[in-house]
């Protein structure tokens, strides 16, 4: 696997406001009208636009630059962070439920950034689980409107899983924005 040992020049597709990923007609997060209303539908909003940042910062990207990960030791690339969001995804399910918890996807710890290899087969499966993962956690969510409401086991409210899941994505976009710097020098929000 190679390291980021480049420093590829800074650069922006944007023109509006140089330092940002898009214009603000080009970029999926902007919708029209105003921010939704209720605290259910910001935390969804919330977690939507942090969705679309993760895969906004891998968007044109091959798979030896998905899975080139960042310094050693450390084993972090946007592709792990793919995997592991599948991972999660999967995980907070097993938070909310009362039965089997499911298995894991990749394997034991930390597999989900072991098994990041640039493969275009690893990263199309990647996509697919994420997806897949994804639908399956709001899917489960959708029938517990209630954020008070608590779930599983541990009894978790609604509300603390929203949380928790927009500052999981919230953390990683952070990395992954330095990661994508670090790849092609592209900059911004």
């Amino acid at each position: 696997m190679s390291r980021m040992t480049d420093h590829p020049a800074r650069w922006s597709q944007a023109t509006v406001y140089p330092d940002m990923w898009a214009d603000p007609d080009d970029d999926p997060r902007n919708k029209d009208g105003d921010s939704p209303d209720g605290e259910l539908p910001t935390l969804q909003d919330f977690l939507t636009d942090y969705r679309l940042t993760l895969r906004m910062k891998c968007d044109g990207l091959d798979a030896e630059q998905l899975a080139r990960r960042s310094v050693p030791p450390s084993t972090l690339s946007l592709l792990g962070l793919l995997r592991h969001f599948a991972e999660v995804e999967r995980d907070w399910r097993n938070w909310i439920t009362d039965g089997e918890p499911l298995p894991k996807l990749y394997g034991e710890r930390d597999a989900d950034f072991d098994g990041a290899v640039a493969d275009q087969a690893v990263v199309d499966a990647a996509y697919a689980d994420l997806e897949r993962e994804q639908a399956a956690t709001d899917a489960v969510l959708a029938g517990h409107q209630d954020l008070g409401e608590r779930l599983g086991k541990d009894r978790i409210s609604v509300r603390e899983l929203l949380v928790h899941r927009i500052e999981e994505y919230a953390r990683h976009c952070g990395q992954a924005d330095l990661l994508r710097e670090c790849i092609d020098g592209r900059v911004g929000q």
